[in-house]
């Protein structure tokens, strides 16, 4: 997997809003289209936070 050339903190912001935009969008209710989305953008937000924790330290 290539390496994001956007800082940790700002792309863990970013996937936030993208994960708060789907269950919006999904009104609460994730189909199964949705649920791996949803799995694809929560681990690729953890590793930015971890990338993040990584670079302050």
């Amino acid at each position: 997997m290539p390496r994001e050339t956007t800082p940790g903190s700002v792309r863990s912001a970013e996937l936030n809003e993208q994960i708060r935009a789907l269950w919006t969008r999904a009104g609460g209710r994730l189909d199964e289209q949705q649920r791996a989305e949803y799995e694809r953008l929560v681990t690729a937000w953890a590793a930015a936070v971890r990338s993040d924790v990584t670079e302050t330290v």
